[in-house]
């Protein structure tokens, strides 16, 4: 009888650790629901149109791709230099029916232009032809000026700022025309990070004060925001109302932060002025090679930076009544570390969206190597390759409520 008793628990032990041995393989995922504080939005309509742009996911490294080396008779073949696929509309019918809700839709032009900045119609035809595959499915567009950076299109100095502003304008001129009768669900952001590309030590991302070439770059933004404003306002049409987005130096969240930031002048609107951000942090393990692969939600540590960048921008914008969009964020793969990434998205979005943010993931395609990976959408495949962080966004997405 004892022998049987033995046999019959360790049986039962040899099944378990079975059980959990297969588990294990499988990598099984749990999806945290996150709890936040609850943030007094203001009761306007910027506050009620960030409600509706949910949460997004960006066409990376698409249409943003760029080669100077590639002939004006080879253009259309950047789009998928960078990220191996070309675009369908079955790509973007997936990300739709996954729940996004937003797509930002980055566009490198200064390769599609000629001498007079005009943009070539194939380019611009093609782009289009993308944006309402996600248009006339209610979705919102973010539309943009993306790596145009350089000296012979805009570069914020006062050196190339006549340059600039003729490039920044030419080019809005002709996409407000263009997209003039598109409603609200079309936004438009007026540049991707200016910033002084190649400035020495680490200033290129990080303002200094101290810096001539930082402190001469904000001002320069600035001013291309402004112009960029008013050439859209000027265009007639659903433009002069349409909500624009604009960033600060590298489009950070210092960036914007800073008093020498300036939002554009817009007299005939209210808040039609986005603040546009963006945010890899904790940057350690979002964004850095060779930087940390975890991320608990629970962990302060690790969750602390997210939380200071969020209540700075709540604080000076969205109890302001002016809306912020986090433009760009993720987390890229680091060997496998998708529990912790998953962590990271549920918490990011909680956190965002309860501040009446929304928030965009970056997905350049990318899911191997060691780059950024930040793929999620198989794109040929129409699959997520990583649905359990497409639910940790979608399941942690909330808003704040109305103040009273």
């Amino acid at each position: 009888m004892m022998k049987k008793t033995v046999c019959l628990l360790l049986s039962c032990i040899l099944t378990v650790l079975c059980l959990m041995g297969a588990a294990a393989a499988e990598g099984e995922i749990t999806v945290p629901k996150i709890e936040t504080d609850t943030f007094e939005v203001p009761d306007n309509e910027a506050m009620a149109f960030l409600r509706k742009m949910g949460v997004g996911w960006n066409l990376g490294n698409t249409f943003d791709a760029w080669n100077d080396a590639i002939p004006a008779s080879d253009e259309m073949k950047i789009e998928t230099i960078w990220c191996g696929a070309m675009t369908t509309e079955k790509m973007i019918a997936a990300v739709h029916d996954a729940g996004f809700t937003t797509m930002r839709l980055p566009v490198s032009w200064h390769n599609h232009v000629d001498a007079d900045f005009n943009i070539s119609q194939r380019w611009l035809d093609r782009v289009q032809e993308v944006l309402d595959w996600a248009y006339s499915r209610g979705m919102y567009v973010i539309l943009n000026t993306h790596h145009d950076e350089g000296e012979k299109y805009f570069y914020p100095s006062s050196e190339h700022y006549e340059t600039s502003e003729r490039y920044i304008t030419r080019i809005w001129e002709q996409l407000s025309e263009r997209f003039k009768d598109y409603d609200e669900h079309l936004i438009f952001e007026s540049m991707n990070e200016p910033r002084p590309k190649g400035i020495p030590g680490n200033a290129e991302w990080n303002y200094s004060s101290l810096n001539p070439a930082c402190v001469d770059a904000a001002d320069c933004i600035n001013k291309l925001n402004q112009a960029f404003v008013n050439t859209v306002r000027a265009s007639g049409g659903n433009n002069a109302t349409r909500y624009l987005m604009v960033p600060g130096y590298a489009a950070s969240p210092d960036g914007a932060l800073r008093s020498n930031f300036v939002l554009p002048e817009d007299p005939a609107n209210d808040n039609k002025i986005i603040v546009s951000v963006h945010a890899y942090t904790p940057y350690s393990f979002a964004l850095q090679a060779g930087g940390s692969k975890q991320f608990s939600h629970t962990a302060r540590r690790h969750t602390r930076d997210i939380d200071s960048f969020m209540n700075s921008l709540y604080k000076k914008y969205i109890s302001a009544g002016i809306p912020v969009v986090i433009g760009e964020f993720g987390a890229r793969d680091k060997d496998g570390n998708l529990q912790d990434r998953v962590n990271y998205a549920a918490y990011y979005a909680a956190n965002a969206t309860a501040r009446n943010m929304p928030c965009c993931w970056w997905d350049n395609n990318a899911f191997t190597g060691n780059g950024e990976n930040f793929g999620l959408l198989r794109r040929i495949r129409h699959t997520f390759k990583y649905p359990e962080i497409v639910e940790a966004l979608m399941t942690n997405a909330q808003f704040g409520t109305k103040a009273q």
